[in-house]
């Protein structure tokens, strides 16, 4: 099992587009069991891929009210899970800091983790305690980088702040490549995956469903499905994690 964190510094970059799409990606073109552990309070992934709603069960897991497994449910896609969130979680943060265990997180991977090939966390904005935990408990962050000088910042603070103690793997979200901005910004990263910046993207809150499912060979469906590749590869040559 892999687990694969979804992580930035900044909210409203195109995080849970590349959770939800990559989970998709992760399940359908590699035929892997997958699970999508939404932690961001928010619950978008949950809402992308669930009609039902929790019950204020989420942060329950982390107070071992709860066994992680108990929560799962099935999507309608094939081989893809969810353990979805809600409103509990914005209390995470401080639960993690008041039983400080720094690897909880770790541990409850390791218990529901062993029924899947691929975990993907969907996590929430800022550098968090709950941040700490998905850095000790990830093979792997894609971090989702807009093509601006502020987010390009909130990315070296990233670096700054968690480079040493993990896989960083930063990718340009929402690109737009008629600007300016965006231009030049892809041009001092020419090897950082690049996700468009596409209606058929913008359309998924409608369809409540990944891009893949429904525009697989459109520009954005194909960009995902390549930055997946690019991160199985860098799963198969993984390197130590401090």
């Amino acid at each position: 099992m892999a687990t694969i964190a979804i992580y930035s510094l900044k909210g409203g970059v195109g995080k849970t587009t590349l959770s939800v799409n990559l989970a998709w990606c992760a399940a359908m073109l590699s035929a892997r069991r997958t699970l999508l552990w939404d932690l961001d309070p928010q619950a978008a992934s949950t809402f992308m891929l669930t009609d039902r709603k929790t019950k204020d069960q989420a942060q329950s897991i982390f107070t071992k009210d709860v066994d992680p497994a108990k929560l799962v449910r099935k999507t309608a896609i094939e081989r893809l899970d969810l353990i979805g969130a809600d409103s509990s979680l914005r209390g995470l943060d401080v639960l993690f800091h008041e039983i400080d265990k720094k690897k909880l997180l770790t541990k409850l991977l390791a218990s529901v983790g062993k029924h899947y090939d691929r975990v993907l966390l969907d996590c929430p904005p800022g550098l968090t305690e709950t941040s700490d935990q998905v850095m000790r408990a990830a093979d792997l962050i894609v971090v989702p980088v807009i093509p601006s000088p502020l987010s390009e910042r909130a990315y070296a603070e990233v670096v700054d702040q968690l480079g040493k103690r993990a896989q960083l793997m930063p990718v340009h979200s929402m690109v737009d490549k008629r600007r300016k901005l965006h231009g030049e910004a892809l041009a001092r990263h020419p090897d950082w995956p690049v996700i468009p910046m596409a209606s058929v993207v913008e359309s998924m809150t409608v369809r409540r469903a990944p891009v893949g499912s429904f525009a697989a060979k459109s520009p954005s469906g194909q960009a995902f499905a390549q930055l997946w590749q690019i991160i199985e590869k860098r799963l198969a040559t993984p390197a130590s994690k401090g």
